[in-house]
């Protein structure tokens, strides 16, 4: 993957929106790699700084340059409201109302819902199908 990614990294070196490089997890790039929670390699991270998503396509290099020149650069969030959609758009318009404390509060709400109810649901779709293929 080495080449593929130095390759990329070639491809994308001037772009003024869109950043490709490489950070050693080893030495100086440890505590970057830790706060993102880099464990295995080579792993490869993409989006906003803040909020960095794990990539999980090919490997060649026609993989990465087709996902790089989809998903890098400017994305819709609330520096870019002109890159959403009218419905994403009016999300970000209410939260941008809200305090910081209230979405982190409907997060957390969110994930809890999540944590107890998804585990939950599995098995009843688990139980239903079973059901189903039984008849």
């Amino acid at each position: 993957m080495k080449p593929a990614w130095d390759q990329l990294m070639a491809e994308f070196k001037d772009s003024p929106t869109s950043l490709v490089a490489d950070v050693d997890c080893t030495t100086e790039g440890k505590d970057l790699c830790e706060t993102h929670g880099v464990q295995g390699f080579p792993t490869i991270k993409y989006g906003d700084p803040a909020d960095l998503k794990d990539y999980s396509g090919g490997r060649d290099f026609e993989s990465l340059k087709a996902f790089a020149s989809e998903h890098l650069g400017p994305q819709c969030g609330p520096e870019h409201m002109d890159l959403c959609d009218d419905k994403t758009k009016a999300k970000i318009e209410g939260y941008l109302k809200m305090s910081v404390e209230r979405m982190e509060g409907k997060i957390r709400n969110a994930q809890k819902l999540l944590q107890e109810e998804a585990p939950i649901m599995h098995k009843v779709i688990a139980h239903l199908k079973k059901n189903k293929n039984e008849l």
